[in-house]
Formats: C-alpha cells, structure tokens, sequence
C-alpha cells in the first residue's frame, strides 16, 4: 500500500513593522513548536508565491518537517510594504530584527542565502543571544564594489543594473531570464519559469536595480570575526553567481565555521538533484540533530514506519496480518518506548527518527 500523500503546505501570512512604518510580511510554516529556522531575505522574495512555486515549495515541504520555518520578504518586495530608505546592511538588520522579535520564540537559527548572508552575519555578530546556529549557502562577506577586480567587470555589473532598470517591467520575460540562466544553469524549465515568474511579481525594476546597486555595496569582514553561533557554510560547487572561493572565504572568516561543498552547478541546489537533500540533511543534523533511536525490535520498527506513513489502524493490522485489537496493544506499547502521547506525536516523532 502506497505512502499517505503529504498534505499541501500552508503558512500563517502575518506583519510585522520597522520605524519608517514600512510593512514587513512574514510567514510561518513547518512544524509547531519546533526549532525555528529564519530565511533570511534574499535576492527577490514572494512568501505567498513560494505555496506554489515548484522551486520553492519543496524546500519549504522538507525543511518544515524538523523546523518551525519563519520567511519575510524586505520592504519594498513581494507582500511586504516600502518606504524611502535606500536598501543597505541596516536596513536588512532592521527587516530581520522585526521578524524575529515578532515570531517571538527566540534563539533562532539563521539561513543567510546569497546576498542575504552578509546581513546574517552581521545581526549574528551584533545579536548573539537570539542567534542558535547560523547557516550560510552561497554567500560572502563582500560585495563586488569591495573586490579586486577589472574595470570591466564593474561596467558589465552597471549594465546589467541599467538593463534591469529600463527593462524590468517589459512584458518581456528575457530580462529576468538573464539573471535565471545565472542562478540555475541546469535548472529544469519549470524551475527556470518559477525563477522568473518570482522576479517578475517580487517587485518592479527600479525596486530591483536598487537592491543590485546594495548588494555589492555589502561588506561584513569587520563583523565575521565576532560571530559565536555555531556556524555551517554551504556552497555549490559549480555556482555561476557566487564562485565557491566566496564560500571558502567566508568560512575562513568565522571562528569554528565548517564549509560543505555540494555538487551541483546550480547557486540553489534544486530539489531534483541529489545536492538539495544533502543540503536538508545537512542543516537538520546541524542545527535540530536527531535524538537517540529507542531500542525496538524489528516488529516495533516496522510498525513505527508505517504509522509515520500515515496509516490507520485497519491498515496497520492488514499489512501486519494481526488484528485491530493486537495493533492498538502494541501502539501502547510503541507510544511508551517512543515517549509520545498519541498518534499524532508518534507519527512526528517516527519521521524526525528516520524510522
């Protein structure tokens, strides 16, 4: 008999406020009462569209099984409101900030994801009693203005801010391809057009050009050497967007920091490619490790699969060729060696085991 299908993902879609007034929208998925898992605002955010973007959706179905997970888009992106503030690190720091003060279980564990890395580390540096773990995937510490490189390089960045600028709000998909082909080189063409479709609805092109224009204005050298949270930086191995020099870079930066690197030439490992459930695998024995497996025998082990699979008594005792009485004597049974109270808690507490 086949798996219970996993149930759609949903979120609670709140607001939260920095002192311009601005809205910040912020969502929570996941499993209740759980460690919390923060993403930090990166490059072109959408909480509501992420329900149902085939890139998106996956990451937060398989992170929402060992995390409480808490998204926000920064101001002036997605569903969250703007002001006239000039994106930069404080205005990143003061986004995050609101987020986790309104969430309000604290510490959290920080994702800092590409440009969103650099203001992790800092709210990390600046705020150690509300950061567990800090998480970095193809990040850095620098932006590009403050790397020794061609003039070459920085007049093709300026045109591509230019490009965006003008031509963001075409009805013309290309200009946001252009960045897509970047950040997903081998990504399937669902995930390329749910790349695309996210830029498009995140904000418009000036909105756009001016968060380029901040982000390679970034630099958190002065704050990496003052994180304490234990620190795990992810980095693919192929990345376009970010060389993986960056990633070596930053690790070397944070005291203690272990680096990974994934195989995969995608700056996101997408969830059809070995890379993103190492990536999962990696951040849940990080941050959440699993506790002790109970000593059960065969029999137990095998009935605790299944009511992690979801199955009600009638097909417990059908697959295991007993009766329904027998089933709910040896749940009883289960339900004790796994320390939970009931079917619900047994069916979380059978899937964080692996059982």
């Amino acid at each position: 008999m086949p798996a219970a299908p996993s149930p759609p993902v949903t979120h609670e879609l709140r607001f939260a406020h920095v002192a311009s007034g601005a809205r910040i929208a912020w969502a929570r998925s996941g499993r209740a009462g759980a460690h919390t898992l923060v993403r930090v605002a990166h490059w072109m955010t959408h909480v509501e569209f992420d329900l149902r973007s085939p890139l998106w959706q996956p990451w937060l179905e398989r992170l929402g099984r060992p995390f409480t997970l808490v998204r926000y888009d920064e101001r002036g992106c997605g569903c969250s409101g703007r002001d006239d503030h000039v994106p930069d690190l404080e205005t990143a720091v003061e986004e995050l900030d609101a987020v986790v003060q309104a969430h309000g279980a604290r510490p959290v564990a920080l994702l800092g994801i590409s440009g969103a890395a650099p203001p992790a580390i800092a709210y990390a540096a600046r705020f150690p009693e509300r950061v567990s773990h800090l998480v970095l995937l193809g990040g850095f510490t620098h932006g590009l203005r403050h790397r020794n490189v061609p003039a070459e390089t920085l007049a093709y960045h300026d045109a591509q801010v230019r490009l965006v600028e003008t031509g963001w709000g075409r009805n013309d998909p290309a200009v946001q391809e252009f960045f897509t082909s970047r950040f997903l080189p081998d990504g399937t063409p669902e995930a390329r057009a749910a790349l695309t479709e996210q830029q498009r609805l995140s904000c418009d092109g000036q909105r756009a050009a001016a968060l380029m224009r901040a982000r390679v204005l970034l630099d958190v050298r002065p704050f990496a050497p003052l994180v304490r949270a234990p620190t795990l930086v992810l980095h693919c191995a192929g990345d376009m967007a970010v060389p993986v020099a960056m990633g070596h870079e930053m690790a070397a930066a944070i005291p203690g920091a272990r680096f990974e690197s994934l195989p995969s030439r995608n700056h996101l490992p997408l969830p059809q490619e070995p890379a993103f459930e190492r990536l999962c695998e990696a951040i849940t024995a990080f941050v959440a490790p699993s506790p002790a497996v109970p000593a059960l025998t065969a029999r137990e082990r095998e009935l605790a699969a299944l009511v992690g699979q979801g199955r009600d008594n009638a097909q417990l005792a059908a697959h295991l060729g007993v009766a329904e009485k027998t089933v709910r004597n040896m749940l009883s049974t289960l339900y004790g060696k796994l320390g939970v109270e009931g079917r619900p808690q047994a069916v979380v507490r059978a899937r964080d085991l692996g059982l």
